[in-house]
């Protein structure tokens, strides 16, 4: 028999004293037309955005995806009020000025006056988009960062749910949140955010990536329990991983990928970061290094960041570790 795998790297820091990281948390991920076009979104030229989104459709998750990502330009809100004011009866513009403010909202110094304000323009793009849920998906961001004592995240879910009933980023958001109740409950196995992960993925189509979902509240769960000083950051210590429901969900997890690999849908990196982070975790190493080839460059910061390191050099070292490299 041969001897078993060494334990995976602590996985909050590099293998390689002084590196550098080679990969970039770029919310774009692999859509290179949205690279594109945010390049001279950035620059002002915001028509091309309005050809983009056009083209978009009522592809509503990759819709999300691209404007949440031109938001993230720093002069984005700027650019895209120009943009309404020269088509005041845009929602695309009405929806990227919402979603723009909401990303300023949230960004540190922010004042509960930004907040306000992006409040005040997510709903007013609802009411020019009343079928896209990307307004509400905004609302759901802001509500879960902001700290002004107002808590409507279930109400705000289901209005996206209610447009959209599969949409990714919002089932991600709420998975999130939930795995923060009660961390003083430990590893308790009927936690809601298991409920409510197995409920998802249970409702969705076969072919959806909610399938993961599962394995993307295990994820949650230990960053807070990470948090809570509960669980230890130590992949060798860890039991988190290692337990029989941790083995059903990413074994599940992973069948489904072999099985219904959706490479076309715009936050597939991400369930791919989720997986490969799940089997470095529970020694997989081959599982993994096919999962890392899959997200070739296209790392994301969570779940890397779940053990308090640095996620450049978490993801680098996981990758090394499964792939065999120095």
């Amino acid at each position: 028999m041969p001897p078993p795998p060494p334990p995976p790297p602590p996985l909050g820091r590099s293998r390689r004293r002084g590196s550098r990281p080679d990969t970039a948390f770029d919310p774009a991920l692999d859509d290179g037309e949205l690279i594109t076009v945010r390049g001279r979104f950035a620059r002002g030229r915001w028509s091309e955005a309005r050809t983009l989104l056009v083209g978009t459709g009522r592809d509503w998750d990759r819709r999300a995806h691209r404007l949440l990502a031109l938001a993230e330009v720093p002069s984005a809100a700027d650019w895209a009020g120009d943009w309404l004011l020269v088509e005041p009866e845009s929602a695309d513009a009405a929806v990227l000025l919402g979603c723009a403010r909401v990303v300023r909202a949230l960004r540190p110094g922010a004042t509960p006056r930004d907040a306000a304000h992006a409040r005040e323009g997510c709903l007013a793009a609802a009411r020019l988009a009343p079928e896209d849920p990307t307004p509400w998906l905004a609302l759901l961001l802001l509500d879960r960062g902001s700290d002004d004592g107002r808590d409507e995240t279930g109400r705000l879910f289901e209005e996206v749910r209610s447009r959209h009933p599969d949409h990714h980023h919002a089932h991600h958001v709420m998975t999130a949140l939930l795995a923060e109740s009660s961390p003083e409950s430990g590893h308790d196995p009927l936690h809601e955010v298991y409920d409510f992960a197995a409920w998802a993925a249970e409702l969705a189509p076969a072919d959806s990536p909610l399938a993961v979902l599962p394995v993307i509240a295990h994820a949650e769960r230990y960053r807070v329990l990470v948090a809570a000083g509960i669980e230890s950051a130590d992949p060798a210590v860890s039991e988190h991983w290692t337990g029989r429901r941790a083995r059903q969900v990413m074994k599940a997890a992973f069948d489904w990928w072999l099985e219904w690999e959706h490479d076309d849908h715009p936050r597939h990196r991400v369930d791919l970061n989720f997986l490969a982070h799940a089997k470095v975790r529970e020694g997989r190493t081959a599982e993994a290094a096919a999962l890392f080839h899959r997200i070739g460059d296209h790392a994301t910061a969570a779940p890397w960041s779940y053990a308090g390191g640095e996620p450049h050099a978490a993801f680098t070292a996981a990758r090394s570790y499964a792939l065999g490299t120095p």
